[in-house]
């Protein structure tokens, strides 16, 4: 793998973090960390599309008659051309 100096940057970074670690750990440990923070970053997302949900069922309740559906049948406004 070649060292870019992003690459480099991020490693010098984690060194002074982690300075036990040789830089191919460094590498893994950076994979590791950066996946767990993608993980949790996609579970917090996904918590908020629920939650965002749980805040909207509901909210047309009543907005349409008990009979909606069927008058939208008879008067075929629900075919599509």
């Amino acid at each position: 793998m070649t060292e870019t100096d992003d690459l480099a940057a991020a490693l010098d970074a984690a060194a002074r973090r982690w300075p036990n670690l040789s830089r191919p750990q460094l590498l893994v440990r950076l994979a590791l960390v950066g996946d767990r923070a993608a993980q949790q970053a996609s579970e917090e997302r996904r918590h908020r599309r629920l939650a965002a949900v749980r805040r909207h069922s509901g909210i047309l309740t009543g907005a349409y008659g008990p009979d909606h559906l069927d008058q939208l049948r008879q008067s075929g406004q629900h075919d599509r051309p």
